[in-house]
C-alpha cells in the first residue's frame, strides 16, 4: 500500500462523535522553495556562495547541511526572506511542524507577496491537523491561481476534514474527472456526497471506487468505513469484514470493525477487534480509548481505569479518553477524582454536551449543588445549539459560510 499521511478521520458512534481511523489520504504535496529576488539579493559575494551551498544542499535532500547553511545565511543576513522560507521547507520536509510555522511567518512579515509561502503555510497547517488555518491559505492561492491543483486537492481535503461536505463538493467536483482512479479521492467524495443525501451521486462514486479497488483488502476497507460513516451498518459490516478476511493485518481495518460491533450492542466482539488493532498499530491511542468504553458498557470498571490510561499514554491531551476516565472513577466511587477528569475534558472541548452533563452529575453525586446545576445547564444550551443548527442545516436558513480566503 502507498505510504499515505497520518490524518484525523471522522466518524460517529451511538453515543456521539468519536475518532475513526483509516489509513490517510493518498496526496502528492510540492513544496515551493524560494531563491533570492531582485532587492533581497544577500549583500557579499561570500554570503551568496553560502545561501547557493544551502540551497543545492536542500535540493541533494541533505536536510542537515541545508539547515546548517541557512541559518549561517540568517546570522549574517537577519533579514533574509528567502533563507526564512528555505529554512521553513526543510522543517517541512523533515516533519518539524512548528519550527516551520515559525519560519514561514517570519518570511511572510519580511515580504507579505513572497512566492509560495500561502502553500506552504497551508501544508504546514494540514500537516499539523490546523484544518481551520490551512483553509485560508489554500484559499489565498486559488484566489491568485485558480487552476493550482494542488491547493484546491488540499482545500476541498480541509473542508471535509472541518465536516463542511457541501464546500467540499463544490472544491473537489472540479478535479473528478482526473481522479476517477484514485480511491481516497472517490471516498471522501462518496461520504461527502451521502452526507449532503445526494444518494445517487454517492452511489455512483462508491461503484467507482470498487470498479477501481477490485477485490482488495484496501478496497472493503474503504468501502466499509464509507458506509460507517454514513451509519449504513447493514453495508459496512461485510465490507469491513471481508477486508479483515483478505488482510488480518491491514491497520486500521480492526478498528473500524471494533466500531461497528461496539455500534450494534457486540460488546465482546468488538473487543476482540480493539485487542487485534492494538498489536497492528501499538503507538495509536483510540483501540484503547474505545476498549476503555466497551470496559465501561461491561462494568469492567477497573480495566476501564487502565485502557483509558494506556491511551493518555500515547495522546494526553484527548478529552474523550479523560472524560471516560472520569466517568469510571465515579461510577467507582472516587467522585472527587472523577471531578479532577472531567474538568480537564470540558477545559479541553468545552463545547461538548456530554462532557458538561457528566461532570454536572458528578458534582451532584459530590454534593456541590450549585456547579452541578450549572453544569448541566450548560449541557442543555449545547443540545439545544446542536439541535437547532441541525434544522438549520436540513432547512438551508443557515447563512452563506465567510468569502474564501478570510483569515481566522
Amino acid at each position: 500500500m502507498p505510504q499515505r499521511l497520518r490524518l484525523r478521520w471522522l466518524g460517529m458512534n451511538t453515543h456521539g462523535p468519536t475518532e475513526m481511523r483509516i489509513p490517510a489520504l493518498l496526496l502528492m504535496l510540492s513544496i515551493l522553495t524560494v531563491r533570492p529576488v531582485p532587492g533581497q539579493q544577500p549583500p557579499a559575494h561570500d554570503l551568496r556562495a553560502v545561501f547557493e551551498r544551502a540551497q543545492n544542499a536542500l535540493v541533494l535532500k541533505d536536510y542537515t547541511g541545508a539547515e546548517r547553511g541557512f541559518k549561517e545565511v540568517l546570522q549574517l543576513d537577519p533579514r533574509s526572506v528567502a533563507a526564512y522560507s528555505n529554512l521553513g521547507v526543510v522543517y517541512l520536509r523533515t516533519e518539524r511542524y512548528d519550527a516551520a510555522l515559525r519560519a514561514f511567518l517570519e518570511a511572510r512579515k519580511l515580504n507579505p507577496a513572497i512566492p509560495g509561502v500561502d502553500l506552504n503555510l497551508g501544508l504546514t497547517y494540514y500537516h499539523k491537523q490546523d484544518f481551520v488555518k490551512a483553509i485560508p491559505e489554500f484559499s489565498q492561492v486559488l484566489r491568485l491561481q485558480p487552476d493550482n491543483y494542488q491547493a484546491r486537492y488540499l482545500l476541498g481535503m480541509s473542508y471535509f476534514m472541518q465536516d463542511d461536505y457541501q464546500r467540499a463538493v463544490e472544491t473537489l467536483e472540479p478535479l473528478a474527472s482526473g481522479e476517477q482512479g484514485n480511491l481516497d479521492f472517490l471516498f471522501v467524495l462518496g461520504i461527502s456526497y451521502g452526507k449532503l443525501k445526494r444518494a445517487a451521486e454517492s452511489t455512483r462514486a462508491f461503484d467507482q471506487m470498487v470498479r477501481v479497488g477490485g477485490d482488495t483488502a484496501h478496497s472493503h476497507f474503504l468501502l466499509g468505513k464509507a458506509y460507517l460513516d454514513l451509519f449504513e451498518n447493514q453495508h459496512a459490516r461485510p465490507e469491513l469484514e471481508k477486508a479483515v478476511a483478505l488482510d488480518p493485518k491491514l491497520g486500521f481495518v480492526h478498528f473500524n470493525l471494533g466500531v461497528l460491533y461496539q455500534r450494534l450492542g457486540l460488546f465482546e466482539a468488538a473487543a476482540q477487534e480493539y485487542d487485534a488493532e492494538m498489536a497492528i498499530t501499538p503507538q495509536e491511542p483510540w483501540s484503547y480509548e474505545n476498549r476503555g468504553e466497551v470496559c465501561l458498557d461491561l462494568g469492567q470498571l477497573d480495566q476501564a481505569i487502565k485502557f483509558y490510561r494506556q491511551a493518555l499514554a500515547r495522546q494526553s491531551q484527548a478529552p474523550k479518553s479523560l472524560a471516560g476516565l472520569g466517568k469510571a472513577y465515579v461510577r467507582k466511587g472516587a467522585t472527587a477524582q472523577g471531578i479532577h477528569y472531567l474538568r480537564q475534558a470540558v477545559a479541553l472541548d468545552p463545547t461538548t454536551a456530554a462532557y458538561h452533563y457528566q461532570l454536572g452529575q458528578a458534582y451532584l453525586k459530590a454534593g456541590q449543588h450549585e456547579e452541578g446545576g450549572k453544569e448541566l445547564a450548560t449541557a442543555q444550551k449545547l443540545q439545544a445549539a446542536a439541535r437547532g443548527k441541525q434544522e438549520d442545516q436540513l432547512s438551508g436558513k443557515l447563512p452563506p459560510p465567510p468569502l474564501a480566503g478570510t483569515k481566522p
